[in-house]
Protein backbone atom coordinates (compact mmCIF):
# COMPACT_ATOMS: atom_id res chain seq x y z
CA UNK A 1 0.00 0.00 0.00
CA UNK A 2 2.82 2.70 0.93
CA UNK A 3 4.47 1.66 -2.37
CA UNK A 4 1.25 2.31 -4.14
CA UNK A 5 0.84 5.58 -2.76
CA UNK A 6 4.52 6.94 -3.49
CA UNK A 7 4.11 5.71 -6.89
CA UNK A 8 1.30 7.93 -7.08
CA UNK A 9 2.58 10.47 -5.50
CA UNK A 10 5.70 10.67 -7.87
CA UNK A 11 3.41 10.25 -10.84
CA UNK A 12 1.38 13.19 -9.66
CA UNK A 13 4.74 15.35 -9.18
CA UNK A 14 5.79 14.13 -12.54
CA UNK A 15 2.29 15.28 -14.72
CA UNK A 16 2.38 18.60 -12.46
CA UNK A 17 6.24 19.31 -13.83
CA UNK A 18 5.76 17.79 -17.05
CA UNK A 19 2.55 20.97 -17.44
CA UNK A 20 4.73 23.22 -15.77
CA UNK A 21 7.91 22.28 -19.10
CA UNK A 22 5.25 22.53 -21.56
CA UNK A 23 4.90 18.58 -21.14
CA UNK A 24 7.07 17.88 -24.24
CA UNK A 25 10.20 16.70 -22.38
CA UNK A 26 12.19 19.00 -23.69
CA UNK A 27 15.83 19.00 -22.69
CA UNK A 28 16.59 21.97 -20.33
CA UNK A 29 19.67 23.14 -21.58
CA UNK A 30 19.53 23.76 -25.52
CA UNK A 31 21.74 26.28 -27.90
CA UNK A 32 21.48 29.73 -26.56
CA UNK A 33 20.56 28.62 -23.43
CA UNK A 34 22.66 30.53 -20.59
CA UNK A 35 22.58 28.24 -16.65
CA UNK A 36 24.59 29.60 -13.78
CA UNK A 37 24.57 27.53 -10.99
CA UNK A 38 25.61 27.97 -6.99
CA UNK A 39 26.85 24.99 -5.04
CA UNK A 40 28.55 24.51 -1.46
CA UNK A 41 29.85 21.01 -0.46
CA UNK A 42 33.41 19.69 0.07
CA UNK A 43 36.63 21.40 -1.82
CA UNK A 44 39.35 19.59 -3.29
CA UNK A 45 42.69 18.68 -2.02
CA UNK A 46 45.07 20.15 -5.16
CA UNK A 47 48.31 19.60 -4.32
CA UNK A 48 48.36 17.16 -1.51
CA UNK A 49 47.73 19.72 1.16
CA UNK A 50 45.20 18.10 3.44
CA UNK A 51 42.58 19.89 3.83
CA UNK A 52 41.29 17.76 5.87
CA UNK A 53 37.51 17.57 3.83
CA UNK A 54 37.49 21.40 3.82
CA UNK A 55 34.25 23.67 3.02
CA UNK A 56 34.50 24.02 -0.88
CA UNK A 57 32.04 26.69 -2.86
CA UNK A 58 31.62 26.83 -6.39
CA UNK A 59 29.96 29.41 -9.19
CA UNK A 60 29.74 28.13 -12.53
CA UNK A 61 28.23 30.01 -15.80
CA UNK A 62 27.82 27.84 -18.77
CA UNK A 63 26.40 28.77 -22.38
CA UNK A 64 24.96 26.30 -24.95
CA UNK A 65 27.11 26.16 -27.77
CA UNK A 66 26.57 22.95 -30.05
CA UNK A 67 23.97 20.25 -30.73
CA UNK A 68 26.34 16.95 -29.78
CA UNK A 69 23.44 13.72 -30.45
CA UNK A 70 20.84 14.04 -28.20
CA UNK A 71 22.84 16.51 -25.81
CA UNK A 72 23.86 19.90 -26.67
CA UNK A 73 27.68 21.09 -25.65
CA UNK A 74 28.11 24.28 -23.57
CA UNK A 75 31.44 26.23 -22.33
CA UNK A 76 31.56 28.58 -19.77
CA UNK A 77 33.52 29.29 -16.56
CA UNK A 78 33.72 28.62 -12.87
CA UNK A 79 35.10 30.29 -9.66
CA UNK A 80 35.52 28.89 -6.58
CA UNK A 81 37.13 28.18 -2.84
CA UNK A 82 38.12 25.35 -0.54
CA UNK A 83 38.86 26.26 3.13
CA UNK A 84 40.20 23.98 5.21
CA UNK A 85 42.12 23.02 8.37
CA UNK A 86 43.76 20.13 10.07
CA UNK A 87 44.87 17.24 8.97
CA UNK A 88 48.08 17.86 7.94
CA UNK A 89 51.01 15.69 9.80
CA UNK A 90 48.78 17.22 12.85
CA UNK A 91 50.24 20.61 12.77
CA UNK A 92 49.37 23.23 14.75
CA UNK A 93 47.32 25.84 13.80
CA UNK A 94 47.45 24.37 10.31
CA UNK A 95 45.12 26.26 7.97
CA UNK A 96 44.58 25.66 4.48
CA UNK A 97 42.38 27.75 0.90
CA UNK A 98 42.48 27.08 -2.83
CA UNK A 99 40.91 29.50 -5.16
CA UNK A 100 40.20 28.67 -8.14
CA UNK A 101 39.69 30.07 -11.90
CA UNK A 102 38.72 27.92 -14.57
CA UNK A 103 37.14 27.61 -18.03
CA UNK A 104 35.14 24.41 -18.37
CA UNK A 105 33.10 22.69 -21.04
CA UNK A 106 30.31 19.48 -20.31
CA UNK A 107 27.69 17.77 -22.21
CA UNK A 108 24.26 18.18 -21.39
CA UNK A 109 21.17 15.62 -21.77
CA UNK A 110 17.67 15.61 -20.06
CA UNK A 111 16.91 11.89 -21.49
CA UNK A 112 13.41 13.56 -22.65
CA UNK A 113 12.36 13.63 -18.68
CA UNK A 114 10.70 16.72 -18.38
CA UNK A 115 13.02 19.00 -15.64
CA UNK A 116 15.83 16.73 -15.71
CA UNK A 117 19.31 18.09 -16.61
CA UNK A 118 21.94 15.40 -16.57
CA UNK A 119 26.06 16.31 -17.55
CA UNK A 120 29.60 15.76 -17.55
CA UNK A 121 32.51 17.50 -18.49
CA UNK A 122 36.09 19.21 -17.74
CA UNK A 123 37.18 21.83 -16.48
CA UNK A 124 40.96 23.08 -16.73
CA UNK A 125 42.18 26.72 -14.87
CA UNK A 126 44.43 27.81 -11.62
CA UNK A 127 44.39 27.42 -8.56
CA UNK A 128 45.60 30.34 -6.10
CA UNK A 129 46.99 28.01 -2.93
CA UNK A 130 47.82 28.98 0.40
CA UNK A 131 48.65 27.43 3.95
CA UNK A 132 50.27 27.46 7.22
CA UNK A 133 51.16 25.91 10.48
CA UNK A 134 53.33 26.36 13.47
CA UNK A 135 56.35 24.42 12.91
CA UNK A 136 56.71 23.20 16.46
CA UNK A 137 59.76 24.94 16.86
CA UNK A 138 57.94 28.38 18.05
CA UNK A 139 57.95 29.32 13.97
CA UNK A 140 55.34 29.49 11.41
CA UNK A 141 55.27 28.55 7.96
CA UNK A 142 53.64 30.33 5.62
CA UNK A 143 53.19 29.14 2.01
CA UNK A 144 51.87 30.67 -1.52
CA UNK A 145 51.35 28.93 -4.83
CA UNK A 146 49.97 29.11 -8.01
CA UNK A 147 49.49 25.78 -10.07
CA UNK A 148 47.71 24.89 -12.98
CA UNK A 149 44.70 22.15 -12.19
CA UNK A 150 42.32 20.30 -14.60
CA UNK A 151 39.26 19.03 -13.41
CA UNK A 152 36.53 16.23 -14.03
CA UNK A 153 32.82 16.02 -12.85
CA UNK A 154 29.42 14.84 -13.86
CA UNK A 155 26.29 16.15 -12.14
CA UNK A 156 22.13 16.75 -12.70
CA UNK A 157 20.03 19.29 -12.33
CA UNK A 158 16.26 19.26 -11.55
CA UNK A 159 14.04 22.21 -12.66
CA UNK A 160 11.03 22.75 -10.46
CA UNK A 161 9.68 25.72 -12.41
CA UNK A 162 11.08 26.27 -16.40
CA UNK A 163 13.93 28.64 -15.14
CA UNK A 164 14.99 27.67 -11.21
CA UNK A 165 16.31 23.79 -9.76
CA UNK A 166 18.14 22.08 -7.75
CA UNK A 167 21.46 20.82 -8.71
CA UNK A 168 24.23 18.15 -7.30
CA UNK A 169 27.50 18.00 -8.68
CA UNK A 170 30.53 15.48 -8.27
CA UNK A 171 33.73 14.97 -9.53
CA UNK A 172 37.86 15.92 -9.03
CA UNK A 173 36.82 19.85 -9.57
CA UNK A 174 37.22 23.00 -7.58
CA UNK A 175 34.32 21.00 -5.50
CA UNK A 176 34.66 17.13 -4.88
CA UNK A 177 30.83 16.97 -4.20
CA UNK A 178 28.51 19.91 -3.70
CA UNK A 179 24.78 20.86 -3.61
CA UNK A 180 22.87 23.79 -4.40
CA UNK A 181 20.68 25.86 -6.72
CA UNK A 182 20.47 26.23 -10.50
CA UNK A 183 19.03 29.45 -12.90
CA UNK A 184 18.32 29.44 -16.15
CA UNK A 185 19.04 33.06 -17.38
CA UNK A 186 18.48 32.67 -21.27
Amino acid sequence: MKALFLFALLGGATAVTAQRHGGGGENPVQTGTVILNLGVGTGADYGNYYYNTPFGTKAAVEVGIWQAGPGVITLGGEIGASFGDGGYHNYDGYKAHMIGVAGRAAWHNGWNVPGLDTYGGVSAGLAFRHYQYDDGAGGTYDHNSVTPFPGIFVGASYYVTPNFGFNAEAGYDITNVQVGIVFKLM
